[in-house]
C-alpha cells in the first residue's frame, strides 16, 4: 500500500535523522545512558553533560539563559505550569487574559483555574485570528496577574504581535506567558525582544521526540512558580522527575539543528506553502482562513465552501492532512478557533488545516495540488447533479 503525502506537520513532526541517531546513543550501555542525576559516578557525569548541553541548545534557540530552561514532558505540560504554578503561588488571587483561540492546553487549565477563583478574561480573535492588542490592553486591570497568549495559532498559522502585547505587559506590571509550540523553526523568537515572562515549547514539533518540551522561565520571576511535581526538587525545584536522557539529547539536537537552518527553512516553507495555495486558489468556492499577512511559513487553512468537509477530508486519500488541531480531530463539532474568528459552523466543518514540514518535497506539492483539484472538482460535480 502506498502511503498517503504527509501534510500534517502542524500535528507532529517526524524526527529528524540526525536526532534520532542522537537518542540512540543514549539508550544502551556503551552510550549516554545513565541518570544524569547520578554524581558519584562517569555515567551520570557524562548523562548530566548531554542535558546540560540539549539545555544551552535550546537556551540559544530562544536566546535565553540556560538556567531558564525547565524541562517539562511537553507543552501541554508546559502550559499547565506557567498558568498553574503562577496562580497556586499566589493562592489563586488575579486575573487571567487569555484567548478563545488559544490550544486545549491553555483552555482547559484557564477554565480549571476560573473553578478555583481566578478570574479569566477571555479575548476574541478578529476576522484575521489576530488577538489585537487593544482588547489585550482593556483587559487589563489591576487584578490581572497573567496574559498568555500564543505566538503562532496552530491551526490557522496566524502570528499574534507577541512584542507589543509583551511592552504592554511590562508597562502594566503583568506578567506574559506564550504557548511557542508552531512558532519553533517557524518565526524568529527573542525572549527579550518579544518582553516574554514564560513560553512553552514541545520537542515533536521541530522534528525532535514526542514526549518532551521545555518552558521558559526568566529568572527574576522563577519564585513566584509553584511546581506542579513534586519529589527530588529536580530543575531547581520547579519540575521534579528523572529525567531522560535521551528525549532531551533528541530535543537538544533538535534545536541545534533548527538554530543551524534558520535563515533558509522558513523561507523554502513559505515557497512551497504559497505554491500549494496558488495551485488551488483559483477553484470555485474555496477561500483562505486567516488571511495571507503575518501567516506562519507551514501552515495553510483553506475553506472548501463548495463541499462537504467531511467527504473531501475522507476522499483526499493520498493526502495526510487535517480538519484543525489533533487534540480534537475525533471531535466531530466545528473547530473553535475558526468559529471564535466569526467563520460560520457550516465553514468551519468545510476547513481543512494543510501542514508542510522540513521533508515536504517540490513533488509533494505538486501531487497534492494535483490531487485536490481532481478530488475537490469531483465531489463538485457530484453534488451540483
Amino acid at each position: 500500500m502506498q502511503l498517503p503525502i504527509y501534510l500534517d506537520y502542524a500535528s507532529t513532526t517526524p524526527v529528524d535523522p540526525r536526532v534520532a541517531e542522537k537518542m540512540a546513543d543514549c539508550l544502551t550501555m556503551g552510550g549516554v545512558f545513565a541518570n544524569p542525576a547520578s554524581r558519584s559516578h562517569v555515567y551520570g557525569w557524562q548523562a548530566e553533560e548531554q542535558v546540560e548541553l540539549a539545555r544551552r541548545h535550546v537556551a540559544s534557540l530562544l536566546a535565553c539563559d540556560p538556567r531558564e530552561i525547565v524541562w517539562t514532558s511537553g507543552a501541554t505540560e508546559s502550559n499547565n505550569l506557567a498558568l498553574k504554578g503562577i496562580f497556586e503561588s499566589a493562592e489563586f488571587a488575579g486575573g487571567l487574559v487569555t484567548s478563545t483561540s488559544e490550544h486545549k492546553a491553555i483552555i482547559d487549565p484557564a477554565k480549571w483555574l476560573s473553578e478555583k477563583g481566578v478570574t479569566v478574561h477571555w479575548l476574541e480573535p478578529g476576522r484575521d485570528g489576530v488577538i489585537d492588542v487593544e482588547k489585550v490592553r482593556l483587559a487589563i486591570s489591576d487584578q490581572v496577574r497573567l496574559v498568555s497568549i500564543m505566538l503562532v495559532n496552530n491551526e490557522t498559522g496566524v502570528i499574534n504581535p507577541i512584542a507589543e502585547i509583551g511592552k504592554l505587559c511590562r508597562e502594566k506590571g503583568v506578567l506574559l506567558h506564550v504557548d511557542a509550540s508552531q512558532a519553533v523553526g517557524r518565526v524568529d523568537i527573542d525572549v527579550s525582544r518579544l518582553s516574554v515572562d514564560l513560553m512553552s515549547v514541545s520537542a515533536h514539533k521541530f522534528y525532535g521526540p514526542k514526549g518532551v518540551g521545555a518552558l521558559y522561565v526568566r529568572r527574576s520571576i522563577q519564585s513566584q512558580l509553584k511546581p506542579l511535581i513534586l519529589g527530588g526538587g529536580h530543575e531547581r525545584g520547579m519540575r521534579s522527575g528523572t529525567l531522560a536522557t535521551h528525549q532531551l539529547a533528541g530535543m537538544g539536537e533538535a534545536a541545534r539543528l533548527i538554530k543551524e537552518l534558520e535563515d533558509v527553512e522558513a523561507d523554502e516553507l513559505a515557497a512551497k506553502r504559497d505554491c500549494l495555495w496558488a495551485g488551488i486558489e483559483d477553484l470555485p468556492g474555496v477561500r483562505r482562513n486567516g488571511g495571507s499577512q503575518n501567516i506562519s511559513p507551514s501552515h495553510l487553512n483553506v475553506c472548501f465552501s463548495g463541499v462537504d468537509g467531511e467527504t473531501l477530508l475522507l476522499a483526499l486519500r493520498e493526502l495526510a492532512v487535517s480538519s484543525g488541531s489533533a487534540c480534537t480531530s475525533a471531535s466531530l463539532d466545528p473547530s473553535y478557533v475558526l468559529t471564535a474568528m466569526g467563520i460560520s459552523d457550516e465553514d468551519a466543518r468545510r476547513s481543512i488545516r494543510i501542514s508542510i514540514g522540513r521533508f515536504t518535497s517540490d513533488d509533494d506539492v505538486n501531487n497534492a495540488v494535483d490531487h485536490i483539484r481532481k478530488i475537490y472538482t469531483e465531489l463538485n460535480q457530484t453534488q451540483s447533479i
